[in-house]
């Protein structure tokens, strides 16, 4: 499952911003820029806003979420960001807008006039209804909803298949090899175009020095051309990396050409390839592959859920296919990529799928599917006796000596409150902890009396992050009554440094004698009461 809060611009967003979230992408060349949809249709950004690519109407980076009123109640089917920067949006309804940068008429607004807000863009495009776009540095592509290419922008290399290298204004249709062929994919890098063609066929054009063409050579290429190398191979998707591209077929095998300096081919070596060479070959099927035009990091995923990545990730160069603990290649570029931006628009839609943790979270004090209780303060919690095993050897122990079918069904407890109780058994369904530090004391006691020593410390985080001055000698007895040396420490360095207050506090004196003696002891040997 996506967790978008693993890009660190989310966090800015409280929880409840966070479950609105139904799309979004972050883009920008730190990372420092996203856009989200909300399940109301309402978009919203934040972020630096380079060269207004938040479409706000001005150029102020925003901190706090932004809601852009142009673009509220559209449905998006596609979003690109060129690293130029400029943002391209088509919808589902089949508009194109396009806001940013334009120096090089990558809006496709005939002008080279900057653009602050959303624009729709219409010249050439009457009755064209389109479902996909894509960005390099400065140019753009469209593809309709009938399978035509569109593209405009810079056009130096020939990335707009023109057939010539004049700079284009104004969207065009991409014809040439392309003409009566119906496009299904398209996909750009820095200063390439790629399309994918409902027959499995791939075709390139653009800047072709490092061979992100695939068509055998360095080449550049002014208009669309066939990678031959693929022939009689069906294609299923093609992407795109900042020199780099990554083909997947039907039958689940993955081809990849172009820059390798960094590894991001995973061929094992860093030497560019001018034609596709099957990766991963040895391993099984692949169903997903990823790659996004401002990195140099590729990732794919198989058929049974694993997730590789290599190329450039976190500043090293991976060679070959490395297998990650990631559920989906949108980890990869969140943690590894550089800049941590995404590769697609990401859809957040919810589902009724649960974990297993989460499912046994649920569970827990269920008295539908419980088949143990305990009676603690008169108040009851309800469990399983299996997860108890599983999760805890105090618990493993008493079943296994005292198991049989008379067992009784309600277990009484009198050294711990209720509270303290209730938190030890749902930490061993969820793994956390929400107490009180003052309630703390009392789980140690019980974490210490179980040998539970995660849940000790987590304990002992809990009193360290929770400690103040009225609660100091409090903690720092019960750290000391519980051997929790790392925690008596900390306890103790508090209350010396904040000696004159905490000696005023009531529990200082209220502690027995032999621990107060020897305390003043102890502080007296660090010098704490020289003045």
């Amino acid at each position: 499952m996506v967790d978008i809060s693993k890009w660190p611009l989310f966090s800015l967003l409280s929880p409840k911003e966070m479950s609105t979230v139904r799309q979004a992408c972050v883009f920008g060349t730190s990372a420092n820029e996203a856009i989200f949809v909300t399940h109301n249709n309402e978009f919203t950004v934040m972020g630096l806003n380079c060269s207004n690519c938040l479409g706000t109407g001005d150029s102020l980076s925003i901190i706090v979420p932004k809601t852009l009123d142009v673009l509220r109640g559209k449905k998006v089917s596609s979003f690109s960001y060129g690293s130029g920067p400029h943002v391209l949006l088509a919808t589902e309804s089949g508009e194109l807008y396009a806001w940013g940068h334009n120096g090089y008429s990558q809006l496709g607004n005939g002008t080279t006039n900057q653009c602050a807000s959303p624009s729709l863009i219409t010249t050439n495009l009457h009755g064209k209804k389109f479902r996909e776009v894509a960005c390099g540095s400065h140019h753009s592509l469209a593809l309709t909803q009938d399978g035509e290419v569109f593209a405009w922008g810079y056009n130096n290399c020939g990335q707009v298949g023109s057939g010539s290298t004049a700079n284009q204004p104004s969207p065009k249709r991409v014809s040439g090899c392309l003409q009566g062929k119906v496009v299904v994919g398209i996909t750009c890098g820095q200063t390439s175009s790629m399309a994918l063609l409902d027959n499995g066929e791939v075709y390139g054009w653009g800047y072709n020095g490092n061979g992100q063409l695939g068509v055998g050579n360095n080449g550049n290429q002014l208009s669309p051309c066939r990678l031959t190398t693929l022939q009689g191979l069906c294609v299923q998707q093609i992407v795109s990396g900042y020199a780099h591209c990554l083909a997947l077929t039907d039958e689940g095998a993955l081809y990849a050409w172009g820059a390798n300096t960094c590894g991001q081919l995973g061929t094992g070596n860093k030497s560019n390839q001018h034609s596709p060479v099957q990766v991963m070959a040895e391993k099984e099927r692949v169903v997903e592959i990823a790659a996004c035009h401002s990195t140099h990091t590729s990732a794919a995923k198989t058929q049974s859920g694993q997730v590789y990545m290599w190329g450039q990730c976190r500043g090293q160069s991976i060679v070959l296919p490395h297998l990650t603990h990631f559920s989906t290649t949108d980890d990869v570029f969140a943690c590894f990529a550089t800049p941590s931006v995404m590769w697609r628009l990401l859809s957040l839609e919810t589902d009724d799928f649960m974990t297993l943790s989460q499912a046994l979270g649920k569970e827990f004090d269920s008295p539908e599917t419980a088949d143990l209780k305990f009676s603690v303060d008169g108040k009851y919690i309800y469990v399983h006796k299996a997860v108890l095993k599983i999760r805890c050897e105090h618990f493993r122990s008493m079943f296994q000596s005292h198991w049989s079918e008379d067992l009784q069904d309600v277990i009484e407890i009198e050294q711990f409150s209720y509270p303290v109780y209730r938190s030890f058994l749902h930490f061993l369904y969820t793994d956390t902890v929400e107490l009180p530090p003052e309630d703390a004391i009392g789980l140690l006691d019980l974490a210490t009396s179980y040998c539970e020593n995660r849940l000790k410390r987590l304990c002992q985080q809990i009193i360290k992050r929770g400690i103040t001055v009225d609660n100091a000698f409090t903690l720092l007895s019960a750290a000391v009554r519980y051997d929790a040396e790392d925690l008596e420490e900390f306890c103790f360095r508090f209350c010396v440094n904040h000696l004159t207050r905490v000696t005023q506090t009531a529990a200082f004196w209220q502690v027995d004698g032999a621990m107060l003696k020897e305390f003043i002891s102890r502080a007296s040997r660090c010098g704490a009461f020289k003045n």
